[in-house]
C-alpha cells in the first residue's frame, strides 16, 4: 500500500536529514522502523504524513506512493483523509479533554455517527480502563494511560495505515508489553496496515512481519523481524546482547566498528 521510493529531506533547505530511503508498508502488515536517537524515524513518518511543514522540512527528492497516488506533495489534511493516521511521539493530548472527548477528536472528519459509536465502543473492548476513566481529564491521567488515549485516538479515525512514532517511550516494561500486544490485535482483527517507529527493537520485533533499520538518514538493513532478531548486529548494538561475555581485544573492537558501519 505505502511504497518510499528514495526519497530525501532537507530542513530549512539546507539541513538533509534523510539520504535516499526506500522502504515498503504491505497491505495488513505490520513494519518497524528502528534505530537510535537522531536516526531519522520520526522526520520519515512525517515525510508520509505530510507534517514535514510544520517544521520547515520537505521532500526535495525521490517520491512517496499510497497504492497508486502520490502523495508527497500533498497536504495532511489530504493525506489523513486517504486513511494515513500518525500518533505523534510523546503522547500529545488535549489535557483540558476528558479521555472520551481526546478519543472524539479522532473521528472529527467522518460524518457517519453510528460507526463513530461503534468505533468508540471497539476502542473501549481494546483499551477497558479508558472506559472506566472516559469522563476524567485527559491531563491528569497517566502516562500509559495517556499512550492508550493517543492510540485509541488514532484507531478512532479508522485508519487503514497507523502510524506510531515511539509508542513505549517512558512507560514501564510490563505496559508496554501489553500496548503492543493491542497493536498487533488490532491489526490482525481489522486488517489495518501499522508502521511503528521505536527505539525499542526487542519488543517492536515482537510484533512486527518486517523491518528497517535507520542510521544517519539511510536504511543500512532491513529484512523479516525474525531475520533481524536473529542478526548478530542488530542484538549487539540495538539489544544490547553480545554473542560473547568476554571482553574484546582492540583488533576484535575495530571489526565490530567496522560492522557497525555497515560496510
Amino acid at each position: 500500500m505505502l511504497k518510499l521510493n528514495n526519497i530525501e529531506v532537507t530542513y530549512l533547505n539546507v539541513i538533509r536529514v534523510i539520504h535516499g530511503v526506500s522502504m515498503i508498508v504491505p497491505d495488513g502488515q505490520i513494519v518497524a522502523l528502528l534505530g537510535g536517537n537522531g536516526a531519522g524515524k520520526s522526520t520519515t513518518l512525517k515525510a508520509i504524513s505530510g507534517l514535514l511543514h510544520v517544521e520547515v522540512g520537505k521532500v526535495t527528492d525521490g517520491s512517496i506512493y499510497w497504492d497508486e497516488t502520490r502523495i508527497d506533495e500533498k497536504g495532511a489534511e489530504d493525506i489523513g483523509r486517504l486513511g494515513i493516521v500518525q500518533a505523534l511521539e510523546g503522547r500529545r493530548i488535549f489535557g483540558h479533554l476528558t479521555a472520551e472527548e481526546n478519543l472524539l477528536v479522532g473521528a472529527f472528519n467522518r460524518s457517519n455517527r453510528g460507526q463513530v459509536r461503534d468505533d468508540m465502543d471497539m476502542v473501549y473492548h481494546y483499551f477497558p480502563r479508558l472506559k472506566d476513566l472516559r469522563k476524567n481529564t485527559a491531563g491528569y491521567l497517566s502516562g500509559g494511560e495517556q499512550q492508550m488515549v493517543v492510540i485509541g485516538r488514532a484507531m478512532m479515525a479508522a485508519p487503514k495505515m497507523m502510524m506510531l512514532d515511539e509508542p513505549s517511550l517512558g512507560l514501564a516494561p510490563m505496559l508496554v508489553e501489553e500496548i503492543y500486544e493491542i497493536i498487533k490485535r488490532f491489526n490482525r482483527e481489522q486488517k489495518t496496515s501499522v508502521l511503528i517507529v521505536e527505539q525499542n527493537v526487542r519488543v517492536a520485533l515482537s510484533i512486527a512481519d518486517y523491518g528497517y533499520v535507520l542510521e544517519n538518514g539511510r536504511v543500512v538493513l532491513d529484512g523479516s523481524a525474525d531475520f533481524l532478531k536473529n542478526n548478530e548486529d542488530v542484538k549487539e548494538f540495538y539489544m544490547g546482547l553480545s554473542a560473547t561475555g568476554a571482553k574484546k581485544n582492540y583488533r576484535e573492537l575495530k571489526h565490530y566498528k567496522r560492522r557497525k558501519r555497515w560496510l
